[in-house]
């Protein structure tokens, strides 16, 4: 079965078992859009597997059971996704009680005082995790660029928090580390 037989072939199972498929995962999902990706992926998988699927009402049943899966995987991703968005309120409620609210505040503030290309540079080191290399390829500069653009940057933020009059030493060693580019 060539492309044009292919494609065929596709539109015929898509034409047939749409409306049966959106039913299936509508009356599965919790919202429109899931029920789109679900029947996206369905047919992305169909689209990929065309050869594989049975002829006549068997290809109806072959989509129910793709359209299970997709679903199942669907699932596995909001329960993730749940795990893990209940792990980081309870980091962030136990950070927030050991550290005050105005220090997060002139934190911000310091922070917002530097240049645009300074807040940048130190995001993508602190908050994206990159390291120079990946910097560089981002920015579009050399690693030694990057070393000195870093070390420039990090020594004004420095003096901004010394003139907030903060101590980092009460945000642990991770703090002081990226601001002498330790980390």
């Amino acid at each position: 079965m060539g492309p044009p037989d292919h494609r065929r072939r596709f539109e015929e199972i898509y034409m047939a078992h749409y409306p049966d498929l959106l039913g299936y995962v509508r009356r599965r999902t919790g919202s429109p859009d899931d029920a789109a990706d679900a029947l996206s992926e369905t047919f992305a998988t169909a689209w990929r597997r065309v050869h594989d699927i049975p002829d006549g009402e068997q290809a109806r049943l072959w989509l129910y059971g793709v359209a299970r899966l997709v679903l199942a995987n669907q699932r596995r991703g909001e329960a993730r996704r749940g795990a893990l968005a209940a792990r980081l309120r309870e980091e962030l409620v136990a950070w927030e009680r050991d550290h005050p609210r105005e220090d997060m505040g002139a934190i911000r503030e310091a922070f917002g005082r530097l240049s645009p290309d300074d807040r940048e540079l130190l995001s993508l080191v602190s908050w994206e995790g990159l390291d120079t290399a990946q910097i560089a390829a981002v920015l579009g500069c050399s690693r030694g660029a990057v070393r000195i653009r870093l070390h420039r940057a990090r020594k004004r933020l420095a003096r901004e928090l010394d003139a907030a009059d903060l101590d980092l030493v009460a945000y642990g060693p991770r703090a002081v580390a990226l601001l002498k580019g330790q980390s």
